[in-house]
């Protein structure tokens, strides 16, 4: 499939890429159409899309969205291609990852590497890694730098997807059957690394509103199909004023927060409503009816996503997808506060038909 060909199955949309248009739509204001935004395009995608190798849209190389390791050295998408990608299907910004917090450990010859094998099971054993420094911080900053240079003379926005301290250390530190025990036999223990872990991210986050990011996605999950991981009271204690914490910076600096969690979190609504995060994605389609949530708190946070990858996405046709697609709008785009995307990512394994289906629908059904 060459690139004039795969270009060619992209309809024209309204208006160019602009990141006003996604943050108004964050806040539930008017906008001309619906935001298509994907943070995860794979590298197979990316390739067709720009007919040459341009790795995945969170690194050139490696897939951090995937592990600690896997995005260890590795530099973001470069930006003029992320800027082309977004030229093609619409969308209004780019985004750059910053996903866990970079604690380190020392291997067998005494160097320095990423976390892995999950080596930590008591105080002594975190207290043998590498702490995060100010140096981490800055090493991601000058992408910041580099990619809001990038934009200058678009309207496309900078986005940075970021602070995921709970699943660092329940995922990669250490067994989530572990940490599940700890959080009840050794709480103080747990208590402690989420604060070595925030103390991190609010510094991360003094620096993200000094070089002036547009906006930022925050992930954590928390939710099985069934309801979240822990007791409400027990996330209310150990990760919501932490979460805050690391907010507060881009909350005084007027920067639209958007929130993730996979799986059933009803509980956590009420929270980050209150608390005026923006919008809440990815709207899980195992286990939340989008018609539910729309009734229930699309007056109160916008909402992102919940066109499922595996199936109209991955298996369906593309009038499956525009079907599923035109379905979502009639509910979602009334009153604005919608922004359509996959419910995870842009996977490998999705035709390449079936996601230029997917965003022509978006924009032909997406029209205010």
């Amino acid at each position: 499939m060459n690139k004039e060909k795969t270009r060619n199955m992209f309809e024209p949309y309204i208006g160019q890429p602009d990141k006003n248009r996604l943050i108004r739509a964050m806040r539930r204001q008017e906008v001309d159409r619906v935001p298509n935004v994907e943070i995860v395009i794979e590298d197979k995608i990316v390739e067709k899309l720009l007919g040459r190798y341009g790795g995945n849209t969170l690194a050139y190389g490696g897939d951090p969205a995937k592990g600690m390791e896997g995005g260890a050295d590795i530099r973001p998408m470069y930006p003029k291609d992320w800027i082309e990608i977004c030229n093609i299907i619409g969308q209004d910004t780019i985004v750059l990852e910053a996903l866990w917090t970079p604690f380190k450990m020392i291997n067998n010859e005494g160097k320095i590497v990423p976390i892995s094998g999950k080596p930590v099971k008591t105080r002594a054993d975190f207290d043998k890694l590498v702490m995060p420094t100010e140096d981490d911080i800055e090493e991601r900053m000058r992408y910041v730098r580099e990619y809001k240079e990038a934009v200058k003379g678009t309207n496309i926005g900078v986005g940075i997807v970021y602070a995921t301290f709970v699943m660092t250390i329940n995922e990669f530190l250490m067994d989530l059957s572990d940490f599940m025990i700890d959080v009840y036999e050794d709480y103080e223990f747990i208590d402690y690394m989420f604060e070595v872990s925030t103390k991190y991210w609010i510094k991360f986050s003094k620096e993200l509103v000094k070089n002036k990011i547009d906006w930022a996605y925050t992930a954590d999950d928390f939710g099985f199909k069934s309801g979240l991981f822990l007791p409400p009271d027990i996330l209310k204690k150990l990760w919501w004023p932490r979460y805050k914490s690391i907010m507060d910076p881009l909350k005084e600096a007027n920067i639209p927060i958007m929130f993730h969690s996979d799986g059933k979190v009803d509980d956590i609504m009420p929270w980050i409503i209150e608390y005026g995060v923006d919008a809440f994605n990815p709207m899980d389609p195992y286990c939340v009816d989008y018609r539910e949530y729309k009734k229930k708190y699309g007056s109160q946070i916008a909402l992102w996503g919940n066109i499922d990858i595996e199936f109209p996405l991955a298996k369906g046709t593309p009038e499956d997808i525009r079907k599923d697609v035109k379905e979502h709008m009639d509910v979602l785009k009334p009153g604005y506060g919608y922004i359509c995307s996959s419910s995870h990512s842009v996977v490998n394994y999705i035709p390449f038909e079936n996601f230029a289906a997917f965003i022509n629908a978006v924009h032909e059904y997406g029209k205010y």
